[in-house]
């Protein structure tokens, strides 16, 4: 049986795609130099954060996804990043190819939140592999690829942020109810305002949001009934 060692050489941002993609660079080592003619891999891309250290500011962000940092000793488990599937091509011994990534900015995703939380250093990911390779000098065999191989890699932070900012320059994103899209859509028509920007900006001029809030009424405590003790009759 063929056996398949993987190792993560690098990672870029791809600036000719469509939506935000990462390109990571595999190093693929068969076994014994022996005669791969197709191999057809499943990827499965976890983050694993308690493999780095985290400024103040980096703790205070991540606060809704692992809690209070005292808790981080129970909490600060590994998140699903991506899972994508891979086509290689015939080789020898070894190769080189590229694992195409896409990625999203949406905010609600967890390992997305992570990634926009951290300022600088690196990101801890472990790349798990498995599939099945076509292998054999003389016609092919079918073999698995075990479900332990794995491989190390630690991003950049700075591939991330050159990855957004190449389709979000200078923006964030935020996701809306539909029915608050609509009535946000109507509103920017009923106002024949240019952007969503301006339509947010008119929005925020009718709140009056530089004005002080009004000062709090004091609470009226409310009596509640006395809670007996239920018996049967």
């Amino acid at each position: 049986m063929t056996e398949f060692a993987f190792t993560c050489t690098g990672v870029r941002a791809d600036p000719y795609a469509a939506g935000p993609t990462l390109v990571f660079r595999l190093r693929i080592t068969a076994s014994e130099e022996a005669r791969v003619h197709a191999l057809a891999l499943r990827c499965q891309i976890r983050i694993e954060p308690a493999r780095r250290g985290y400024e103040p500011a980096e703790a205070d962000a991540l606060h809704d996804l692992f809690g209070d940092r005292s808790r981080w000793g129970s909490t600060l488990q590994p998140l699903q990043f991506a899972q994508v599937t891979l086509m290689v091509p015939s080789f020898t011994g070894e190769t080189e190819t590229d694992l195409v990534v896409p990625c999203t900015y949406d905010l609600d995703i967890a390992a997305t939140r992570y990634f926009d939380a951290l300022r600088d250093g690196e990101v801890p990911l472990l790349l798990l592999f498995s599939g099945t390779a076509f292998t054999g000098d003389a016609g092919f065999h079918v073999e698995p690829v075990p479900w332990d191989r794995e491989a190390s890699f630690r991003m950049p932070v700075e591939v991330w942020r050159e990855m957004v900012e190449q389709h979000f320059p200078g923006c964030g994103w935020i996701r809306l109810p539909r029915d608050t899209m609509d009535a946000l859509l109507a509103f920017r028509s009923r106002q024949a305002l240019p952007s969503w920007e301006a339509t947010v900006q008119a929005l925020l001029g009718l709140a009056d949001v530089t004005q002080p809030p009004p000062p709090e009424r004091p609470a009226h405590r409310a009596v509640l009934p006395r809670v007996t003790e239920r018996t049967a009759p």
